[in-house]
């Protein structure tokens, strides 16, 4: 079973998982479920609630001890034009362990009031402490391993939104600042750890008053320290019926620096009853790793508290 899970880790450590064990929540499809704060900053603040959402993922299935992650994420309009968030998260992956928390201030801009065109500016300061745990390491011969292994860093993240309408386009650059690996091996660990993406899409409807959307949207990152980059193509159908709302999708997730190789497919579904969100998705592997587990769980429950309308729209 070690075997294994070495195996799956050394293998998805770096795709399916992308960046967990750097500094940051593993961007894998919670930015789908009514979350996209949880992607960028820069979305803090948009919305006339507090917007609260916990994610839980549980990934490969069937195989012990495998990795998960909890996130507690909210935010909130400060003012008319400006929004406030924080993330909480805690990671396990193996024996290497993290936890650390995200506070993210956006300022919102009108620029044209009467065509609804908006642009959004974010900063996010990190703090983590990532650790690895020795305590069930097992006939160690190692002298040289006598205690656990840990390192707190500070990070930034900057953010930027434009949005047109139902059109929306997302940059942003996370992790600045290189790490710091004082206490680690410089061989192995990695200390640059910016990485790019951009999240863009557009929310198709009849009209305002139509009780049906489409939205298409594309989520692409790339990570400087060894060129890697990734590219998730979405597609969501939401229902609404007067408050409420309910929807399905599909997120496919690639490798775009080994030919385009596939890494999952994850139909997705939710539901917006009242203040209450919840979402749930599945991701089917789709390589050689099929054999030793079929997929990833992933949760999203929340609520929306103290609705308050803005007295600007770029904010609503």
């Amino acid at each position: 079973m070690k075997k294994i899970i070495f195996v799956l880790s050394f293998s998805l450590g770096l795709t399916l998982f992308t960046n967990a064990q750097e500094l940051t929540v593993p961007q894998i499809s919670q930015y789908l479920s009514d979350n996209p704060f949880l992607m960028s900053p820069s979305y803090a603040g948009i919305g006339n609630y507090v917007k609260v959402r916990m994610n839980g993922l549980s990934q490969w299935v069937g195989i012990p001890d495998a990795p998960k992650t909890q996130s507690l994420s909210a935010d909130v309009r400060l003012g008319n034009r400006s929004g406030i968030g924080m993330v909480l998260y805690n990671d396990s992956n193996g024996e290497t362990k993290q936890r650390g928390a995200k506070l993210s201030f956006a300022h919102h801009l009108v620029l044209d009031r009467y065509d609804d065109v908006f642009f959004s500016m974010a900063l996010s300061v990190n703090l983590n402490q990532f650790r690895i745990d020795i305590e069930n390491f097992r006939d160690n011969d190692d002298l040289g391993v006598i205690d656990d292994r840990k390192s707190n860093n500070t990070n930034f993240d900057l953010g930027t939104l434009y949005r047109k309408g139902e059109f929306y386009v997302s940059l942003n650059i996370s992790n600045i600042l290189n790490k710091n690996i004082e206490r680690f091996s410089p061989i192995y660990e990695p200390n640059v750890l910016r990485n790019y993406s951009v999240y863009s899409g557009y929310r198709f409807r009849k009209n305002r008053r139509s009780d049906f959307e489409m939205e298409p949207s594309i989520f692409f990152q790339y990570f400087e320290s060894d060129s890697r980059s990734i590219t998730d193509l979405n597609v969501k159908f939401r229902f609404y019926d007067f408050i409420d709302s309910y929807y399905f999708g599909v997120t496919f997730r690639m490798l775009n620096d080994q030919a385009v190789k596939p890494l999952y497919l994850a139909p997705l579904l939710g539901l917006n009853k009242g203040d209450f969100y919840f979402g749930y998705s599945y991701q089917v592997i789709l390589n050689e790793l099929l054999g030793y587990s079929t997929g990833t769980h992933v949760f999203t429950v929340g609520v929306n508290l103290f609705q308050g309308i803005s007295n600007c729209t770029c904010t609503y």
